[in-house]
């Protein structure tokens, strides 16, 4: 299938797949959306209201423990590496250790990572960071950043097996208009299994037959505002054992 390089609102740029009419991110603004999306209602909201949350229900001598602890991160298609690259930087900002996993079963080609200008918009100093993103080798985990570990796998989404292992799930899969296999029961079933108790997911979708999928597998879905050009967008959570008895 053809691909081409296309610019968003933003300024920011994106792959287009032309048979399909399809972006790896909004024509509204790539960078807007990864933030509004996966940075302010997954990532921030996580670290600001559920770690705090655990924290005022851990005993005063544990809780600087636990204000420390590690994110997991598990982001559904790596593709460019937008998200990834954001959530770099907000680590460094926040000073909070985080592990991600970026699962892609077909990865961008390097001459299409040269052509996206996110290291221009976002941060030039970190310019060799995202090179080395892209460059490290697959189904290892790599150090790339003080706050900030890496590990890129390659393989389809059903085929994900993690068992209770992250806080937080970037679902960033192609949409349900072209690859509604990404966005049913079976696959939430496994979103779910992969997540910590209270745990979130957070995706761009709004679709009522997605929010149905995820609330009939056992997430409480809320939607919220969408990134511009999208009313809204949804974030699921997994409640904890203890609540759910």
């Amino acid at each position: 299938m053809k691909r081409n390089i296309i610019t968003t609102s933003d300024g920011s740029k994106t792959i287009q797949i032309e048979e399909w009419n399809e972006q790896y991110h909004s024509i509204h603004g790539a960078i807007q959306e990864a933030n509004h999306v996966f940075l302010k209602h997954g990532l921030l909201f996580y670290s600001e209201e559920i770690l705090q949350l655990q924290n005022t229900n851990t005993s005063l001598a544990a809780q600087s423990k636990s204000a420390n602890t590690t994110i997991n991160i598990l982001e559904i298609g790596f593709g460019t590496g937008l998200n990834a690259f954001l959530t770099l930087i907000a680590s460094k900002k926040l000073k909070q250790a985080i592990n991600y996993v970026g699962v892609e079963a077909y990865p961008v080609k390097q001459e299409e990572i040269e052509q996206l200008n996110y290291v221009q918009l976002i941060s030039e100093q970190d310019a060799s960071v995202f090179e080395n993103m892209h460059r490290i080798t697959w189904e290892k985990q790599h150090k790339i950043a003080p706050h900030f570990q890496l590990e890129k796998q390659e393989k389809f989404f059903k085929d994900i097996s993690a068992d209770h292992l992250f806080n937080i799930i970037y679902f960033d899969a192609f949409g349900a208009r072209v690859q509604p296999e990404l966005w049913t029961e079976a696959i939430f079933t496994t979103m779910y299994k992969a997540l910590k108790d209270n745990g979130v997911l957070v995706t761009y979708s709004a679709k009522g037959s997605v929010r149905r999928a995820m609330q009939a597998v056992g997430f409480k879905v809320e939607r919220l505002p969408g990134p511009p050009g999208k009313r809204e967008m949804l974030r699921a959570t997994k409640h904890s054992t203890k609540e759910a008895s």
